[in-house]
C-alpha cells in the first residue's frame, strides 16, 4: 500500500476512535496524517469512500493480530485452542487493539445512518463468521454446516457485546475473556449434543 494512503487510513482510524464518525473532519484528518486535504480526496474520492476504505483497513488490521496458522483437520484440540485464541485476541488490553476495536464499533454504529457502509460491514462480518465456523468444524467435524454457522454467529455477536462493555470499562479484561471462554465451551458442547441447529440458517451476519 502507498505510504501516504496508509498514513491517511491510520489517521482516520485514530480520529474515528477519538471522535466517532460524525466527528470526523477532513481538515483534522489531513493534519493528523500530515498530508493535504486534496491528497485525501485524491486517494478516496469523498467522505463515503474514505469511510469504506477505513473500515476495510481496520478489519485487515484486526485480521493481522488475530490470525494464526490454521490447524490440521485431524487436530480438534489444537483447533479448539486456536478458536479461543482468535476470539480472545480481540480482547487484548493494549492501545492498538483498543483503538482498532473502538473505531470498528464507531463505524458499525454509524451504519444506522450511513447506508453506504452496510455492505462493507456485511461482507467483513460474513468472512469473520465463516472463519469461526470453519474452526468449529475442525473441533467437531460431524456437526452440520448450519449448526456451525449458527454457533459462530452467536460467538461473534457475543464478542461484539463483550468488546463494547470492555472498552467502556464495565467489564475488566480478565472477566470479559473468561466469559468468552465459557461461551466457546458451551457452543462446542452444544454441537456435540446437536443443540442449536436452526430450521433455516441465514446467510448474512455482522462482525
Amino acid at each position: 500500500m502507498n505510504e501516504r494512503r496508509r498514513a491517511i487510513l491510520e489517521a482516520a482510524a485514530r480520529v474515528i476512535a477519538r471522535r466517532g464518525v460524525r466527528g470526523l473532519r477532513v481538515e483534522e484528518l489531513a493534519a493528523e496524517a500530515r498530508v493535504s486535504k486534496a491528497l485525501v480526496y485524491y486517494h478516496f474520492g469523498d467522505r463515503a469512500g474514505l469511510l469504506r476504505h477505513t473500515l476495510r483497513f481496520i478489519g485487515e488490521r484486526a485480521d493481522r493480530y488475530t490470525r494464526g496458522r490454521p490447524p490440521g483437520r485431524g487436530e480438534p484440540e489444537d483447533s479448539l485452542r486456536e478458536l479461543e485464541r482468535r476470539l480472545l485476541l480481540e480482547l487484548q488490553d493494549v492501545p492498538g487493539v483498543r483503538e482498532n476495536s473502538t473505531a470498528w464499533g464507531e463505524l458499525r454504529a454509524s451504519a444506522v445512518f450511513e447506508p453506504e457502509l452496510r455492505e462493507e460491514l456485511r461482507q467483513a462480518g460474513g468472512e469473520w463468521v465463516r472463519e469461526i465456523a470453519d474452526l468449529l468444524g475442525r473441533v467437531d467435524p460431524s456437526a452440520p454446516d448450519a449448526a456451525l454457522v449458527s454457533a459462530a454467529e452467536r460467538l461473534v455477536v457475543l464478542l461484539e457485546g463483550l468488546s463494547t462493555r470492555w472498552l467502556i470499562g464495565v467489564l475488566p479484561t480478565g472477566h470479559a475473556r473468561e466469559l468468552m471462554r465459557g461461551a466457546v465451551t458451551a457452543e462446542v458442547e452444544g454441537l456435540g449434543r446437536g443443540v442449536g441447529l436452526p430450521e433455516r440458517c441465514p446467510v448474512g451476519r455482522v462482525r
